[in-house]
């Protein structure tokens, strides 16, 4: 175990004995030390009654906000719902817009209504600007206050414009170059501004090879450019050029690890949310409906097996290598899905080089089940004596793993082409299918070989 995840432990605990205890004073000092982020970590284990006696011990509006900002949506919906909503807008109002907006638009229609309407006018703007863009696009998570500069001020006029116009802005490394018309033109970094003439006019040492996204770009993509290019933010621009926010590297950190854990659990087959601190209930319902391709796997599969029960009867020992040539053919399929989900979402695998792609996969495939094939029938021919069945066997891992090496490069590169998030493909649908394709092989080759 790691010192940050002791640390949190010994948090967490020393927390809920002072509770158990009422020991007000101590949890006071505990709560107003401790940074939101770990703070989160100790809401996630206890009580929503306990949560709110920790909530109310808090006494910097900042740090509230701040402890907002990091809770997981299910606690902080809980939580705001024994709170009056004029103490909750006051919190929201000490925070980042963005954040604000976030959380507005997690909560229920009526209940982000409320605090809508009770917000002040200066900040609704801001907040219902950016609930108007996808919550998972550039505008939806930008921060619209950022520095902008017009491209004929002066170094020393731009300086002056940070002191009094702008020093409160969150990001400031990058200074945002517009014309008379909010269009982005340039972008100078903090240090370019500091060591350039007082009287050098911005256009003159700014950098016009800028790095934007789209308003409606998808927030995966922006994280990418954000990644690839080393940018701590990066500025949002509208249809026509017109800089409207930036989004900022704790944010892109952020979408890495949402989108992660998506495609984890969706590979997984385990839905697409974050289950850990669900209710069973909750949780049984997202993964049910994800299983369901396993389980009309299996009953087409039983099928299969019934429609050569015949076979079976003669030839019992065909039911021996069932299990482990679907398993094999399984596994290669989760491991090529996987691979190429992982290719795709990084950016390593273009969608252009499909065939290039499978046809490497199927390969590997065909090398892998030659391998393992010669090793199977091997052990089936030790065991049983039959020539034809072992060669059925081996025949049979072939067939399976290089089918698997196929599907599982396959499916998720035509779903990344059709605009669809491929990760679904590497859950229950790709090793359901692939134990169907399996069985299937394997009693058809067996069937004919062993009848000979």
């Amino acid at each position: 175990m790691n010192i940050q995840a002791d640390r949190n432990k010994i948090l967490v605990e020393s927390v809920k004995r002072l509770l158990r205890r009422d020991a007000i004073s101590h949890l006071r000092k505990i709560v107003n030390k401790t940074h939101a982020a770990d703070l989160s970590s100790v809401f996630r284990t206890i009580p929503v009654s306990s949560q709110r006696k920790l909530f109310d011990l808090i006494d910097k509006i900042s740090q509230k906000g701040a402890l907002f900002s990091y809770l997981d949506k299910d606690i902080f919906l809980e939580l705001i719902e024994g709170i009056p909503i004029e103490r909750v807008v006051e919190v929201l109002e000490s925070m980042p817009t963005d954040d604000v907006a976030d959380l507005i638009a997690s909560l229920p229609p009526e209940k982000s209504d409320a605090i809508l309407k009770t917000m002040k006018k200066e900040g609704l703007e801001e907040v219902e600007g950016l609930l108007r863009y996808g919550d998972e696009t550039a505008g939806g998570i930008m921060a619209p206050d950022f520095i902008a500069l017009t491209q004929d001020m002066t170094a020393r006029e731009a300086i002056e414009a940070i002191q009094t116009e702008h020093h409160d802005v969150e990001m400031a490394f990058y200074l945002y170059v517009v014309d008379e018309y909010g269009r982005l033109v340039g972008v100078s970094s903090l240090r370019q501004l500091v060591v350039a003439s007082p009287e050098k006019a911005l256009k003159d040492f700014m950098v016009t090879d800028v790095f934007s996204v789209q308003t409606g770009m998808d927030q995966e993509e922006v994280a990418k450019i954000v990644a690839r290019y080393d940018l701590l933010a990066v500025p949002v621009v509208d249809d026509n050029n017109k800089l409207v926010g930036i989004v900022t590297v704790d944010d892109v950190i952020d979408i890495i690890r949402q989108e992660a854990t998506e495609d984890i659990l969706k590979m997984a087959g385990a839905g697409d949310e974050f289950v850990e601190n669900k209710s069973i209930m909750r949780s049984s319902r997202l993964r049910l409906p994800w299983l369901f391709a396993s389980c009309l796997g299996g009953i087409v599969a039983s099928f299969i097996i019934a429609y050569f029960e015949d076979s079976l009867q003669k030839m019992a020992y065909l039911a021996v290598f069932i299990t482990v040539i679907c398993g094999m053919g399984g596994n290669v399929g989760t491991q090529s899905a996987t691979i190429v989900v992982r290719g795709l979402a990084t950016g390593r695998i273009n969608i252009r080089e499909l065939w290039k792609v499978v046809f490497k996969e199927l390969s590997t495939g065909f090398i892998l089940g030659s391998i393992y094939g010669v090793l199977l029938g091997c052990v089936a021919q030790f065991r049983y004596g039959i020539v034809m069945f072992a060669l059925s066997v081996g025949l049979a891992v072939i067939c399976s793993m290089s089918a698997a090496g196929l599907i599982g490069s396959l499916v998720p590169m035509v779903l990344a082409k059709i605009n669809i998030d491929p990760a679904v493909a590497t859950g229950p649908f790709v090793s359901t299918t692939l134990d169907i394709i399996s069985v299937s092989c394997y009693f058809f080759i067996a069937t004919a070989l062993v009848s000979l």
